[in-house]
């Protein structure tokens, strides 16, 4: 287990302890840090990504408190990191994306305007290293969405969006506990349009296939 999600982990058991409650402030990072067993590091990570999923509010010169939603609501909003951790059907999910979105994308290839390749790259060049991560996954399902309608093929279109629909919460947790997601994400991206543009469709394939892969192998080593 990557050490981000422990320390997310063992936040969540001071809440189901009662230790931490709604609208508590957190003990101040050094000692937080040293009362887990964990690097200040890894406990700002932690803090980074609850607060994406507002379980903590981070208030700038005041301090990091616990969101003052009833504890019911504050465990749901958590317990995604578990069933990354323990759900196995999430791995399906993106071994099919790995089967049918290369094959979308090769449609593409032959089929794809001017227009809507200028569009991707205009998606790419509006995220950079600032953007947030809900902003590179709402990038993230934007991009594949235009491909996959480029293909014209309506019922292949229907299955994919609904694979991807299944994989956000997912993909926004790479892309808190990933280092240099972006840049690996916008890279990836840039190269299946450049295949796309040249109107090569194995090339873009291919290209495709180590784009999912990576998330899904990503993804293996964090539930294994």
């Amino acid at each position: 287990m990557a050490v981000t999600d422990e320390a997310i982990l063992k936040i969540k058991e001071m809440i189901l302890s009662g230790e931490l409650r709604p609208g508590d402030r957190l003990p101040p990072e050094k000692e937080l840090s040293d009362r887990l067993g964990l690097s200040r590091s890894s406990m700002r990570e932690a803090v980074k990504a609850l607060e994406v999923i507002r379980v903590l509010d981070v208030r700038r010169g005041d301090g990091t408190y616990v969101t003052s939603l009833e504890p019911r609501l504050l465990l749901e909003a958590l317990s995604f990191v578990v069933d990354l951790h323990g759900d196995s059907s999430i791995l399906e999910l993106f071994a099919v994306r790995r089967i049918l979105e290369p094959a979308a994308v090769a449609l593409a290839a032959g089929r794809i305007t001017d227009a809507t390749i200028a569009e991707l790259r205009s998606k790419i060049e509006s995220i950079d290293t600032l953007t947030d991560v809900e902003g590179l996954v709402a990038h993230d399902l934007e991009f594949h969405g235009s491909i996959v309608a480029a293909a014209e093929n309506g019922y292949l279109s229907s299955l994919i969006e609904s694979l991807s629909s299944h994989t956000v919460r997912a993909r926004i947790w790479r892309g808190l506990t990933q280092e240099k997601s972006v840049e690996r994400t916008l890279a990836e991206h840039r190269g299946i349009v450049d295949a796309l543009e040249a109107g090569d469709a194995g090339l873009a394939q291919a290209l495709m296939t180590v784009h999912i892969a990576g998330v899904e192998q990503w993804l293996r080593d964090a539930v294994s």
